[in-house]
């Protein structure tokens, strides 16, 4: 089928899935309330794969089929920066504020399926199964299919000292619990699946912090499963969405993309869709030897550009709006936003500029500067939102609801809620939307997904210093001291 239209997505998901929210089992996540908004928004981005604007920039061409740009195996820097422009374009429709499009796991499956050997590495489990052939198996099905996928890779903690050690604690975390001649059954749990209410499939990968050890085999896999899977369950959080008008809530009111903790009772996954098994040294090489951590970064480094600009342009929307732009102090607030812009854009001509060859044969945006933006964007974006709120002060609170518009004090708000350079109507549209990006519940949780996309801040700097390539830098500091 190769790209899938936005009605051909809803009709994939009336299906038997099992989603719960607000305590009660959800018929069908497409007219759900709290979930049907952000589920039709997805549906007209798939739509503009087909259109004659975008299709040449998003998709691809192969044996007379089109596919999803994200799926394209990159062989040349040329492909990595087809790759980024299509990444681009997907943000820039939500301004960054639905995180979990598509091509951000299709990024993950496509750089497994390119480095698919390494999954046949160590196979001395016996398992009647070959994880390479159905790697490439899977790749070729979702993107022929053009799945829309989550994914979940961490247990939830119940014993922190055994988390702290590396350790899953059986209690709760996902885990084997036999195997026989279709498949392993699994049972347990696993958080957090963005946008798993309205996906089609679920890639359930290890985290890359499983010890390597006996205790751990249990937790050791990999596998890709339908969400209508019997046994799979899905507990929601709170909607932010609660209703309100596009006005009233113009992001909540279209991105709600939706969080939801895994439940897996007694599932049985086929061996055709297992990628890695009884095997904790391998899972946790997985991301990094495959280069399926650099192709995500890559996606979500673009993605993170267009969100910051954004709150560029929001800020600057809303001083003008009350004159002060003229003001040198608030120039200054937004000039440190602007910087971040340009930090974030330049990070990422760089590692698309100098684009290399994997020893899979494929090329990946370089890792350094991607890696640098992964580990200043979680520590930057809640200043951004602080200077939001600076900026917008008690304005942010200040804003009627479109029907007061429409109401018996309608000349009230026409007159008190006008500012210099802006009619009282779309002043308060600009502070709804300041106030949906920076005091709202839907806000908030943006604040709290960019500070833990990947992982706690401290972990990832480790990981960044262990990565580093000091060795040159530490020489040039030796061949000085030999100097004194």
């Amino acid at each position: 089928m190769g790209i899938k239209t936005g009605a051909q997505y809803l009709a994939s998901l009336q299906d038997s899935r099992s989603v719960w929210l607000r305590g009660k089992q959800v018929e069908d996540v497409t007219t759900e309330p709290g979930i049907a908004n952000g589920v039709r928004t997805l549906a007209g981005f798939l739509d503009r794969q087909q259109s004659p604007e975008y299709k040449n920039s998003l998709t691809y061409q192969e044996d007379g089929e089109t596919f999803s740009m994200s799926f394209l195996k990159p062989r040349s820097v040329e492909d990595v920066q087809r790759r980024g422009a299509a990444y681009y374009a997907w943000a820039k429709w939500s301004n960054g504020m639905f995180g979990r499009t598509p091509d951000y796991k299709n990024a993950s499956v496509m750089a497994f399926a390119g480095a698919a050997e390494f999954l046949n590495e160590n196979r001395d489990n016996q398992a009647p199964t070959n994880f390479a052939r159905n790697m490439e198996s899977y790749y070729e099905e979702a993107r022929g299919n053009d799945y829309v996928l989550t994914h979940t890779l961490v247990n939830p903690q119940f014993n922190a000292a055994l988390a702290k050690e590396g350790l899953s604690s059986p209690e709760v975390a996902l885990r084997l619990i036999g195997e026989n001649s279709r498949g392993i059954v699994v049972s347990g749990a696993r958080l957090l699946a963005t946008l798993g209410p309205s996906a089609n499939e679920i890639e359930v990968f290890p985290s890359t912090l499983l010890k390597a050890s006996e205790e751990n085999i249990p937790y050791a896999f990999a596998f890709s499963i339908p969400i209508a899977t019997p046994g799979l369950r899905m507990i929601c959080r709170d909607s932010y969405e609660h209703g309100k008008s596009t006005f009233d809530a113009p992001l909540a009111a279209r991105f709600e993309e939706m969080d939801a903790v895994v439940i897996f009772d007694r599932v049985e996954v086929p061996w055709e869709r297992v990628f890695m098994y009884k095997d904790p040294l391998l899972c946790n090489r997985a991301f990094a030897e495959t280069n399926a951590v650099v192709h995500m970064m890559h996606q979500v480094a673009c993605g993170k550009l267009a969100k910051v600009e954004f709150i560029v342009g929001l800020l600057c929307a809303m001083a003008h709006a009350s004159g002060k732009d003229k003001d040198m102090a608030v120039k200054g607030q937004i000039a440190e936003t602007m910087w971040v812009a340009e930090t974030v854009r330049a990070l990422l001509f760089s590692a698309e500029a100098h684009a290399e060859q994997d020893k899979w044969g494929l090329f990946h945006a370089a890792r350094r500067p991607l890696d640098t933006a992964r580990n200043l964007f979680p520590r930057l974006y809640p200043k951004l939102i602080e200077t939001v709120h600076m900026l917008g002060s008690s304005s942010l609170m200040a804003t009627p609801c479109e029907a007061d518009f429409n109401g018996d004090i309608a000349q009230d708000v026409e007159r008190y809620f006008q500012l210099t350079n802006m009619h009282s109507r779309d002043r308060v549209a600009l502070f709804r939307l300041a106030h949906d990006v920076a005091v709202s519940g839907f806000g908030n949780r943006q604040v709290l997904y960019e500070r833990f996309f990947f992982g706690p801040q401290n972990v990832m700097a480790s990981i960044y210093y262990d990565l580093y390539n000091k060795d040159e830098m530490i020489d040039r500091v030796n061949e000085t001291l030999k100097g004194l």
